[in-house]
């Protein structure tokens, strides 16, 4: 089962974003943000999380400023489905123990598939 776990918004200024989207939505931080790194959720408890990444302004190049972050339950088994729907692997060196694999959609859109 695949599902929207996060939209990640790419954002110049964490702090100023997080009073902002917070306001704007009724949404709260999770837990104790970072200073490039927060997700906000619901205060109601109904919908879809907020991530906000620090990025620089222009972001560097191959970087989009906002993407969708799936969560899978059978990560693997995703991956193979979204491939042969028509996604491809986007080549990334990922950091040690990333529980998260980058693709990109026909129109090369980038997503995150998360094992969760």
């Amino acid at each position: 089962m695949l599902r929207i776990g996060s939209i990640v918004w790419g954002v110049r200024d964490v702090p100023r974003a997080i009073a902002f989207w917070c306001a704007a939505l009724d949404y709260e931080p999770l837990r104790e943000p970072d200073v490039d790194w927060a997700i906000l959720v619901p205060r109601s408890g109904e919908g879809v999380q907020l991530a906000l990444d620090g990025v620089s302004d222009p972001p560097p190049p191959g970087r989009p400023r906002h993407h969708l972050d799936l969560y899978a339950s059978d990560q693997k088994a995703e991956i193979e489905r979204l491939l042969n729907l028509g996604a491809q692997k986007v080549d990334r060196v990922y950091p040690e123990g990333a529980d998260y694999v980058v693709l990109a959609d026909p129109d090369g859109n980038r997503f995150c598939v998360i094992q969760k």
